[in-house]
């Protein structure tokens, strides 16, 4: 009875998330699918065959992925996950996909993301995430209010929480971390903040007791997670969006810490250091192949709203002719049909329709790039 209540609440979120063009192209959704439709094969039942065969429907019905997960305040495949996980515990995965990041050395915030950074001082030892009130971190960011250090949104368990951890730890006059706006439904990113402060992580880099998807991190070490520990206090106050009441709770923790926020040479010099990965920088390429399947020539019909696309062999015979709305449409059916062999060809072809599509919007002329054109 209690795998069938899991069974139909992971049902009823599939098929409300799925109604949603969001979730259609969200990456959440489709790892989920795709977990959930190989593990209902092998455990099939009358209860479980019913919801495989609306799994193979919803997969079918998936478009282009756009994002991996845009952490929404309630996220369905999340929410969905956690049943999943509850009804079969023996298919937890850690695997975890898309969680790379680029970290700068030698500044304050060592990576990148959607924060404002405010530093007014030596006495702003406060960190806000508004977690998934995306609004929040801006309203707060305007009033600057002169304890705050940093402020930002936290959308997802894993990712999210890793950027969080590695701005803190580069920064040792953060004393406080205050958790503000709407928890994630699902990927419960503020409870795993405070899970983190709490338990910290097992062996495998999970946090202990965070009730997430998958709150594994990846881009931290043991040693920067406890660093976090110790020289944070993590307050919550999940739920408040009133900036009145963030800002009353800030200054009463600010005045419990008389500390600088890490802007003087002082400061930084006790920052933890973070690991980073190795940045390739990027070079003009020296020369480019030519894509045995011939060359396009794209040409935009704003009086129609259409791109039209011509395919060549190299001997200048036409091929074939594509037309379509919009450039993700026609590169997509390119790909599909396999007209494009070679991935600098298919990278050239996206930014040359995305040029066509918004020529058409803004009106202005389109001028093709000709590496891959019929003048090569």
């Amino acid at each position: 009875m209690l795998e069938d209540n899991h069974i139909s609440h992971i049902h009823s979120e599939l098929q409300e998330g799925m109604s949603f063009a969001k979730c259609r192209k969200c990456g959440c959704m489709k790892e989920m699918l795709e977990n959930l439709e190989t593990t209902l094969s092998a455990n099939l039942t009358d209860t479980t065959s019913n919801l495989l065969r609306d799994t193979q429907h919803w997969l079918n019905q998936m478009e282009p992925i756009q994002y991996p997960c845009i952490g929404c305040a309630h996220c369905f495949p999340a929410v969905a996950t956690n049943s999943f996980h509850q009804a079969f515990p023996e298919s937890v995965q850690s695997h975890l996909s898309g969680c790379g990041f680029e970290v700068r050395e030698n500044v304050l915030f060592p990576v990148a993301g959607e924060y404002f950074a405010l530093c007014h001082g030596e006495d702003c030892p406060v960190a806000i995430s508004t977690l998934a009130s995306v609004e929040l971190a801006e309203q707060l960011a305007n009033i600057k209010p002169k304890e705050l250090c940093v402020v930002g949104k936290t959308e997802t368990e894993n990712i999210g929480v890793d950027k969080v951890i590695k701005n803190v730890v580069s920064n040792p006059t953060i004393r406080f971390l205050l958790l503000t706006g709407k928890d994630s439904e699902g990927h419960y990113s503020g409870k795993t903040l405070l899970a983190l402060a709490e338990n910290g992580v097992d062996d495998r880099m999970k946090v202990i007791g965070s009730p997430g998807k998958r709150p594994l991190l990846k881009n931290v070490t043991y040693e920067e997670v406890e660093a976090f520990q110790k020289q944070v206090q993590v307050v919550d106050l999940i739920g408040c969006e009133d900036t009145e009441k963030i800002i009353e709770k800030m200054q009463a923790l600010s005045q419990t810490q008389s500390s600088s926020c890490g802007c003087t040479k002082q400061g930084k010099s006790d920052a933890i250091q973070s690991s980073s990965t190795t940045i390739l920088q990027a070079k003009e390429p020296v020369k480019f192949r030519m894509d045995k399947t011939g060359y396009f020539v794209i040409l935009p019909q704003p009086d129609k709203g259409n791109i039209l696309v011509e395919h060549y062999s190299y001997d200048n015979a036409l091929l074939r002719a594509i037309e379509g709305k919009n450039a993700r449409s026609i590169y997509w059916a390119i790909i599909e049909n396999g007209w494009v062999t070679q991935l600098d060809h298919s990278a050239y072809l996206g930014e040359e329709l995305a040029k066509a599509e918004l020529s058409m919007k803004l009106g202005f002329r389109y001028v093709q790039d000709q590496t891959y054109s019929h003048d090569l």
